[in-house]
């Protein structure tokens, strides 16, 4: 029972900052602390709410200006039977300099308390439900929350009818006008939902590769026999060896879990999207990436300290029980950090295109994947016999893992290209370096050449033929790529499309009178006046260049027929934020409008007042994106009728 809790601990452990972070994406909670038993109707009284504010986020005050940046407290009555009766009161605000902003706004830490006048109409009586929303945003020192609506209600008796009572309610289109502006700013659940388990998966697969490298395959047997001496050693026999294998199995968990919450913590909850698109983390993960994939194929070898390791090794021999055990789990992860670095390089980089959770699930995907061999046959040592024998084989997955890094290299250095305006990694050239690349894949799994340090293959075997024949296929699959052809999903993982790209398919399309469906404008002001003279909405999508998520939207939703359809019922307008000369500005228009920065962020707005109708964040279905375009082509249809 004890190296079960023990056990249990190293877990909630590795999943604490998860589990805080989780608890942090709302820090504010709303309550009804004072409100008259019994009221008249007509009448005007009052109701305080008090909201507490968890941490170091503030809630910004009542009194801000919007134009400011932040969205300031804003209470509104939640049925047309009830309204607020005239100006709200706060306690008193600190008034600050907020680096978020660049302007000094008024704010409130802790607690801060509002004081709200409400009135029934008159021809209501008895017991009557009261319904506040409040749309608020929080921020810290260093990021913003998304704006959040959130109800607040209480009970109240109306016994008989005021002299002289309140009138002016809102009737029931107002009121929908008013909810219809202030939803909640969130993302698509299902989408979201998706987006984790694809990326875990990718984790997993990664953790899984990891395995089949040769400084990782061979640690197996040797880990097992260790734990099977100890067991043995210490008398507890199966039992111990068990035990220690479990705590073995998350002693690395926990390693490769606290560097994706370290990046948790040194991101931030907004900091993601700045971090992905930053032109400096792409060079910087592009030229990882080069050396990772160069130290694959056999250029050279990464290697900790052997002093470092020495040091593992000898604790490890030295200590029994718990510690022994932890410092073995250290020195495995150690010994394995040449073959293992590619691969969680790989899914931190991956952690760019999602939540600020990511690099925590992601580093526990990849470490459960890539301990579980060594947890099970140390628990279950007769299964070793039937792995497979180290040999070449383990050397041909690294080298095609190398060059598979190589090609995810391409992406980086061309997303840090392209907001720099170099010109240089154009999509032509990433295509050209990824049909290069994955031909030599083929042509090395078929033997016709040797690296260094190899013996050319005197015989192809059957699975090196059917591994490399994909390989080959889908090299001649990117040639049409280089003409300008769509390259679908694989748009995503490319270099950007520019207008300065040789398109041989394009131009013939244009000759043969088939232009694009759909014409983007790049500039909201112009596109929101043509849309008030025609009477349409405005469909904006933020986009970017380094966004992967915004090239597998465009490459597979926007064209198809009913979504073509959709746009050109609008203006469509689409502003990148990660580059180009109006990238700040484009960004501060997204956060003002949208609340946040997230990419892709698609906002469907009412060019007569400004108003977003409908909004939706990241890679979305096409049913449910079809079903998000109509939603708000209806909205705008009925307020403007």
């Amino acid at each position: 029972m004890k190296k079960v809790r023990i056990a249990l601990g190293i877990a909630l452990l590795a999943l604490s900052p998860f589990l805080v972070y989780g608890q942090m994406l709302d820090p504010v909670d709303y309550e009804l602390i004072e409100a008259p038993e019994t009221a008249q109707a007509g009448e005007v009284f009052y109701v305080v709410v008090e909201a507490t504010i968890e941490g170091d986020w503030h809630l910004y005050s009542i009194l801000n200006d919007p134009e400011a940046g932040p969205y300031p407290t804003t209470f509104s009555s939640g049925t047309n039977q009830m309204a607020i009766a005239g100006e709200i009161e706060e306690t008193e605000a600190v008034i600050a300099f907020d680096p978020n902003f660049n302007t000094e706004l008024g704010w409130h830490s802790d607690t801060a308390q509002f004081t709200i006048p409400i009135a029934f109409r008159s021809e209501l009586e008895g017991s009557q439900n009261i319904l506040l929303e409040v749309l608020y945003q929080v921020c810290d020192d260093r990021s913003c929350l998304p704006p959040k609506t959130k109800e607040i209600s209480g009970e109240i008796l109306l016994a008989g009818v005021v002299d002289n009572p309140f009138t002016d309610f809102p009737d029931e289109d107002e009121l929908a006008i008013s909810q219809t502006e202030d939803f909640e700013l969130t993302s698509d659940a299902d989408v979201s939902s998706d987006n984790i388990w694809v990326f875990l998966w990718l984790a997993i697969t990664a953790g899984l590769a990891a395995l089949l490298t040769p400084c990782v395959f061979p640690l197996i047997p040797l880990v097992v026999s260790y734990f099977s001496n100890q067991g043995g050693a210490q008398g507890g026999g199966k039992r111990t060896s068990w035990g220690q294998a479990i705590i073995f199995g998350l002693s690395i968990v926990l390693i490769f879990t606290a560097i994706g919450a370290v990046l948790a913590l040194v991101l931030g909850v907004a900091g993601v999207s700045q971090f992905a698109s930053n032109p400096w983390v792409n060079l910087f993960i592009g030229v990882l990436f080069v050396v990772f994939g160069v130290s694959l194929l056999g250029m050279f070898e990464l290697r900790l300290p052997y002093q470092l390791t020495n040091w593992l090794n000898k604790k490890s021999n030295e200590g029994s029980g718990v510690m022994g055990t932890l410092f073995m789990g250290l020195t495995i992860s150690a010994v394995s950090f040449s073959c293992t670095a590619p691969f969680v390089g790989a899914v931190l980089a991956a952690t760019t295109g999602g939540e600020w959770f990511f690099p925590i699930i992601g580093m526990l995907g990849f470490s459960a994947a890539f301990a579980s061999p060594f947890v099970l046959f140390a628990m279950f040592p007769g299964y070793l016999e039937s792995l497979p024998k180290s040999g070449a084989w383990m050397n041909v997955v690294k080298v095609i893992l190398g060059i598979i890094i190589l090609a995810a290299a391409v992406k980086f250095l061309a997303n840090a290209d392209i907001i720099w305006q170099w010109g240089i990694i154009t999509r032509p050239l990433g295509i050209a370096i990824w049909i290069s690349l994955f031909l030599i894949a083929g042509l090395y799994l078929l033997g016709m050449f040797a690296l260094h340090g190899e013996e050319k293959p005197k015989n192809i075997s059957t699975g090196r033929l059917l591994l490399a024949v994909p390989f080959l296929l889908f090299s001649f699959y990117l040639i049409p790529g280089l003409l300008g052809a769509s390259m679908g999903i694989w748009d995503a993982w490319l270099p950007a499309r520019q207008a300065t790209d040789v398109s041989v398919v394009s131009s013939i399309g244009t000759a043969g009178g088939t232009a694009s469906a759909v014409e983007w404008s790049d500039n909201f002001d112009e596109s929101a006046e043509r849309a008030v003279a025609e009477n349409r909405p405005v469909f904006i999508d933020f986009t970017g260049y380094t966004c992967t998520n915004c090239r597998a939207m465009e490459s597979t939703v926007f064209p198809r027929e009913n979504i073509v359809e959709r746009f050109q019922q609008m203006e469509t307008v689409k502003l990148y934020t990660d580059g180009g000369r109006d990238a700040s500005e484009n960004q501060r228009f997204q956060f003002e409008l949208t609340g946040t920065l997230a990419l892709p962020t698609y906002a469907i707005v009412d060019p007569n007042t400004g108003n977003v109708l409908d909004q939706l964040i990241g890679f979305t279905r096409a049913d449910d994106f079809e079903k998000f375009l109509d939603r708000g082509i209806s909205r705008y249809r009925q307020v403007n009728r």
